[in-house]
C-alpha cells in the first residue's frame, strides 16, 4: 500500500513538473508577444503625437495655447515650444513645475550630444525641417521617448521638445505580468490536482490487480494446501497401516493428487490467459454434435447424484460454427459441473443450444437455489464461491473463471441470469 501511496504522490509530482514547466514555457511565450505588442503600440502611439506636433508647427504661423494645452492634456506629454530660441508663454507658466524642466533640460541636451540637433543654435538657410527622435532615461529610473525638432520659418525659426512618458506602458506590463503569474499559479494548483486524480485512476488497475493477485496467492496457497495435507496425513498413516487398510489410503492420496493436479491446471490456465499466451485453434465444428457428445459424458455423472440430466436440440439444423470445439466443450463442463454440485438430489438440469440472430446461444438450466442479483458478477472472480459452507472439494472457485476466458477469447459472451421457477441458467453466446 505505502508502495502506491509514494507511487502516487511522485508521478502526481512529476506529472504535475512536467505539464507545469511546458504551461511557465508557453506563458513566457505569450507574455513576450503581448509585451512587445504593448511597446509596440506605445511606441506608435507616440509616433502619432510627433508627426501631428511636426505637421501643425510646419504648417502654422501662430501657435495658440489651447492647442499646447490639450496636447499635454493626458498627462503623458510634455511639449516644449521656442520661438528663436524663446520659449512661448504657455512654456513659462508650466515652468513652475522641476521635474518637467529637467526633462526637458534632458532631452535638449542628449538631442544636441547623441543626435548632433542642438535647438539653441541659430538656424542656417535651410528650409528643411530637422527632428531626432529617440529613447531616454530619467533620474528617477523612469522611461521616456523623446524627440527634439527645428522648424525654419521666414522671420527665424521655431523649436519644440517633446517628452513622452512610458509609465503608463510599464505599468500595463506589470499589470499583465501580475495576471499571468495568477493565472499560471491557479494553472499550476489546477494541474496538481488534476495530475493527483489522473495518476490515482491510472493506478487504481494496478492497485486492484495487485490485491487480487496477492488475493489469488493466498487462496491458491490455502487451496493446495487442503489436499496437500490430506496427502501427507494418508502417507503417515499407509506406513502404518496394515494391508487391508493400505488400498483405501492409497486410494486417498491418488484423489487427492488428482484434485491437485486439476487446480494447478486451472491456475496455469489463469496464468496462460494473464499473460495472453493462451491461443485456441479454431476449426469448423457441428453444435449439435458438441453438446450430445457433452450430454452423453455427464449422464452417469447426472444418474448417480439423482439428478435428471435433459438435452435441447433445435428442429432445424444449427449452422456451422467456427471455433475451438476442445475448449468450448471445457467451458461447457465447467458449467455442467456447476449445476449438478448445486442441485440437489431430485433436481434437473437442461443442457440447450439455439440460433440467435445468426449466433449460437448455448444455455445450461438448473433448479439450484440460484445466484442472488448481487452476485451474478462476482461469480466469475478467482476462488469466488457463494456458497461459503459449500465443501463439495471438487470446485476451487476458479471453474467459472477458466470459462469466461474461454470465451473471451472465442469474442463471446458468459452470463447468468434466473431460471423461471427458481435456479440458475448460464448462458453463452459465441
Amino acid at each position: 500500500m505505502r508502495m502506491f501511496e509514494r507511487l502516487h504522490r511522485q508521478m502526481t509530482l512529476f506529472c504535475a513538473a512536467v505539464t507545469g514547466i511546458i504551461l511557465v514555457v508557453m506563458t513566457l511565450l505569450c507574455l513576450f508577444l503581448s509585451e512587445a505588442s504593448i511597446r509596440q503600440n506605445h511606441y506608435q502611439s507616440f509616433l502619432n503625437e510627433l508627426n501631428s506636433v511636426i505637421s501643425y508647427l510646419e504648417n502654422q504661423t501662430v501657435i495658440s495655447n489651447q492647442w499646447l494645452a490639450k496636447t499635454e492634456d493626458d498627462n503623458r506629454l510634455v511639449l516644449d515650444v521656442y520661438d528663436n530660441g524663446a520659449p512661448l508663454l504657455y512654456n513659462s507658466l508650466a515652468a513652475i513645475q522641476p521635474e518637467r524642466e529637467k526633462l526637458v533640460e534632458q532631452a535638449k541636451r542628449q538631442a544636441a550630444e547623441e543626435y548632433g540637433l542642438d535647438i539653441s543654435l541659430p538656424v542656417s538657410n535651410s528650409v528643411l525641417s530637422k527632428y531626432t527622435e529617440f529613447s531616454m532615461k530619467g533620474e528617477e529610473g523612469r522611461k521616456y521617448y523623446a524627440a527634439a525638432a527645428v522648424f525654419p520659418k521666414s522671420g527665424g525659426a521655431l523649436s519644440a521638445v517633446l517628452v513622452y512618458s512610458l509609465t503608463g506602458q510599464e505599468w500595463q506590463v506589470f499589470l499583465q505580468r501580475l495576471l499571468f503569474l495568477g493565472v499560471d499559479l491557479l494553472g499550476i494548483g489546477g494541474l496538481i490536482l488534476f495530475s493527483w486524480i489522473f495518476t490515482g485512476k491510472m493506478l487504481g488497475p494496478l492497485e486492484e490487480s495487485r490485491k487480487k493477485q496477492a488475493q489469488f496467492v493466498a487462496a491458491a496457497s490455502h487451496e493446495l494446501r487442503s489436499p496437500l495435507t490430506v496427502m501427507l496425513s494418508n502417507l503417515s498413516a499407509l506406513q502404518k497401516a496394515g494391508p487391508k487398510d493400505r488400498g483405501r489410503f492409497e486410494e486417498n492420496i491418488k484423489a487427492e493428487g488428482n484434485r491437485m493436479s486439476r487446480l494447478i491446471d486451472d491456475m496455469l490456465a489463469l496464468a496462460n490467459a494473464d499473460s495472453r499466451s493462451w491461443r485456441i485453434t479454431k476449426a469448423t465444428e457441428e453444435v449439435d454434435t458438441l453438446i450430445l457428445e457433452l450430454y452423453e459424458h455427464y449422464q452417469g455423472p447426472a444418474r448417480e447424484r439423482g439428478i435428471a440430466l435433459s438435452v435441447r436440440l433445435p428442429e432445424r439444423v444449427l449452422p456451422e460454427c467456427v471455433c475451438d470445439g476442445g475448449r468450448i466443450q471445457q467451458a461447457l463442463s465447467v458449467l455442467l459441473e456447476n449445476a449438478l454440485s448445486y442441485t440437489p438430489q431430485g433436481g434437473c438440469v437442461e443442457l440447450s443450444v439455439e440460433e440467435k440472430s445468426g449466433r449460437c446461444l448455448i444455455s445450461v438450466q438448473d433448479n439450484g437455489p440460484g445466484v442472488p442479483d448481487g452476485e451474478k458478477l462476482r461469480i466469475f472472480d478467482r476462488f469466488y464461491r457463494t456458497d461459503k459452507s459449500h465443501q463439495n472439494k471438487e470446485h476451487f472457485g476458479l471453474g467459472l473463471c477458466v470459462a469466461r476466458e474461454i470465451v473471451d477469447l472465442h469474442k463471446g459472451k458468459l452470463w447468468v441470469e434466473d431460471t423461471p421457477g427458481g435456479g440458475a441458467t448460464f448462458c453463452m453466446l459465441l
